[in-house]
């Protein structure tokens, strides 16, 4: 078989319900250049297969979704990827990590070909990125910065949704994918 296409204008995420996004996007709109083009989100799938191959997939993908349960999850803690001595993403730990990890196994495991996000060498990581920063003195003090203030937000995990954008505009929603539910038919 040969390789499948993926493209960067797409994804499979979660995203954490609309009504905890506020402290969220006010740290992103300081810290992160990405804020015009993301809505706040946990990549599960990324790159992802082009616009014409998603509804050759949506049926693995629902099956995988109905396997699982939705779960309360918790963005509380702040930690770093530092890239280079010069530059850091700063990023928000989803708890519990193990219950976005299983997530990201069932959808990897009904696309296989889209394994992209587990390729790293620590595998999966979770996470929901909110910004940028500098050297290891400099995205320490944000760290410490941010969660000084910062209040755990806790929302149920009910949902995935496929994203994709055209151009150079924004992701947009085009598909959500409710765990826990059957695929009618």
């Amino acid at each position: 078989m040969a390789n499948p296409a993926w493209t960067h204008r797409t994804a499979v995420v979660f995203i954490p319900p609309a009504e905890v996004w506020p402290p969220i996007q006010a740290i992103r709109r300081v810290h992160d250049r990405q804020v015009q083009r993301w809505m706040p989100h946990i990549t599960l799938l990324y790159p992802f297969a082009p616009r014409y191959e998603l509804p050759k997939l949506m049926p693995a993908l629902e099956a995988a979704c109905a396997g699982l349960s939705p779960f309360e999850a918790t963005l509380g803690t702040f930690r770093v990827f530092q890239h280079r001595s010069d530059r850091s993403t700063v990023w928000l730990a989803p708890e519990p990590r193990e219950a976005f990890a299983c997530l990201q196994a069932a959808l990897q495991e009904a696309a296989p070909d889209y394994a992209h996000t587990s390729r790293f060498s620590g595998g999966f990581t979770p996470h929901l990125s909110v910004g940028q920063s500098g050297g290891v003195e400099q995205v320490n003090a944000l760290v410490a910065s941010l969660g000084e203030t910062w209040t755990p937000l806790v929302f149920s995990a009910s949902e995935i949704s496929i994203i994709a954008r055209e151009g150079n505009g924004p992701f947009e929603v085009v598909r959500t994918l409710s765990l826990g539910v059957p695929r009618a038919g």
